[in-house]
């Protein structure tokens, strides 16, 4: 035998109150103890339930039904939500530029360059790239990457000040000066197997500094104090091709490094000379997702890196791996006959950004995208 509960009459459920009293939660607690599950008692029991709430107060219903639309709008609203326009570090710095330098760098302000450029819509930008590769390929794997670029501004403005990428600044990747050679272990031994290869395309390229003050496809750089000249292969993700052919087999040595960067405009690769009494001005590089290798090719006494506050000297045929977004600079203070030091300098992928978010990265960051 199946009990059903008996419909109360209307003026029963005019007499029933919004809010439960003590007696009536007795009642309801036996009733439902001594209710057994039957179709007729289930529908009975809807019934009940929805004149139960079409007897409560009036305003009540439109308090619930004023919380159900905002509800609505805040989902709507979060789900169309663009990052916030916060201004970037370089924007920020924008008041110390008066005299054209940032960092003892002149900047160039080219519209291709990512560090010079000021782009006051960068964050958007970021973000519609990332949507744009994620309707063509994926969002598995770019949960760090939408964070990042979503709260960019605050990232940034909030760093310590011994870490402060420029540009672009990935959380969650473990944070250190410098990197031990098995970080990218197969590059290292690789880069150092060809070291004399290096040196000797240097040495060519070198002479041609005896016959004119500074020789086709060599920049110099601002700096406090002396001369620093670089000679680029690969600048901002664009190969330098007249360069490249003037080092070929250097050129073709950056083709079998496992974690080149060479797709974005994060990815450079060229070599570096400091000539005696240069001191490079402090300064951060643009963003944390690579690790700066440095191969010595000619490494006098009293050259040194000093990296977050921690200095470390090169050597000769060995590999220095550091994380240059943080504030870091460069000095040679040898003497005259001492000779340049000479590095050659190629970035590197963190080993811990993923292969899915180095991917994307190169789609975002595309040169001239």
């Amino acid at each position: 035998m199946v009990w059903v509960p008996l419909r109360p009459t209307r003026t029963d459920r005019r007499a029933l109150p919004c809010a439960p009293t003590p007696r009536s939660s007795t009642m309801s607690l036996e009733w439902l103890t001594g209710w057994t599950w039957s179709l007729d008692g289930l529908r009975d029991f809807i019934a009940t339930g929805i004149q139960s709430f079409r007897d409560c107060d009036a305003s009540a219903l439109a308090a619930v039904a004023c919380l159900l639309l905002l509800f609505v709008w805040y989902c709507y609203h979060v789900g169309r939500e663009q990052p916030r326009a916060y201004a970037t570090v370089n924007a920020l710095m924008q008041s110390a530029e008066a005299n054209g330098v940032q960092n003892g760098y002149v900047y160039c302000h080219s519209p291709e360059c990512v560090r010079c450029t000021h782009h006051d819509g960068l964050n958007q930008k970021l973000y519609h790239n990332l949507q744009e590769y994620a309707k063509r390929y994926s969002w598995s794997g770019m949960g760090r990457i939408h964070k990042g670029i979503r709260e960019q501004g605050r990232y940034l403005n909030s760093r310590p000040s011994i870490q402060k990428p420029e540009v672009f600044f990935l959380p969650d990747l473990p944070t250190m000066p410098y990197f031990s050679r098995d970080a990218q272990k197969h590059d290292v031994e690789l880069l150092e197997r060809n070291f004399q290869t290096i040196l000797c395309e240097f040495e060519t390229l070198y002479k041609a500094f005896s016959n004119c003050s500074l020789p086709q496809g060599w920049k110099m750089n601002s700096t406090p104090s002396g001369e620093w000249f670089t000679f680029y292969l690969v600048n901002q993700g664009m190969c330098v091709p007249r360069n490249c052919r003037r080092c070929p087999r250097t050129y073709r040595l950056l083709g079998s490094l496992r974690t080149c960067i060479g797709n974005n405009v994060f990815g450079n690769a060229c070599i570096s000379v400091l000539s005696p009494g240069t001191v490079i001005a402090e300064h951060y590089g643009p963003t944390n997702i690579r690790i700066r290798c440095h191969l010595g090719l000619k490494t006098p006494s009293n050259c040194e890196l000093v990296v977050g506050g921690e200095p470390q000297c090169w050597a000769e045929g060995r590999c220095l791996l550091f994380d240059d977004s943080f504030l870091h600079t460069a000095f040679h203070e040898g003497a005259p006959e001492d000779g340049p030091r000479v590095v050659f300098m190629v970035d590197l992928w963190h080993p811990n950004v993923a292969a899915a978010e180095r991917q994307a990265l190169d789609f975002i960051f595309a040169p001239g995208r």
